[in-house]
């Protein structure tokens, strides 16, 4: 599937309580992963991952709290309100965001596609998903 800059649009998305609100530049048909990991699985998170470059916060920086495990690197943000965690830093992309899907709003003409992500070969999976967060 090719990215190019003119084959995106701005999708808008965040928390429950629409306190969290962000846009994302991409494809009008998405490519999800769904993560395995502990975190994601409990969760239901639905990855597009961006570089930062195709993310903007709009509304909401002091309503977000962050919250870190294992090795830290990842800096996992919720909506200190309703609880939920829109998007976030990823371990596998820190110079970008990991989008949750479910947290866009409603576009019927957008396609999703959801493709597993196994996090118990982590390198490997990162290695042959690299080409859905090329900028």
């Amino acid at each position: 599937m090719t990215d190019a800059p003119a084959s995106r649009i701005t999708h808008h998305g965040g928390c429950h309580c629409r306190r969290v609100r962000f846009e994302v530049d991409a494809p009008a048909d998405l490519d999800a992963l769904d993560c395995n990991c502990s975190i994601c699985r409990m969760t239901g998170f639905l990855h597009l991952i961006v570089p930062a470059s195709r993310f903007r916060l709009v509304s909401g920086e002091d309503a977000l709290t962050d919250y870190r495990f294992n090795t830290g690197t990842a800096r996992h943000l919720f909506c200190r309100h309703c609880g939920v965690k829109s998007f976030y830093v990823p371990r596998s992309h820190p110079d970008g965001f990991s989008v949750n899907v479910r947290c866009l709003d409603p576009d019927p003409a957008r396609a999703v596609r959801v493709q597993p992500f196994d996090d118990g070969d982590r390198e490997a999976a990162t290695v042959a998903l690299a080409h859905l967060s090329r900028d």
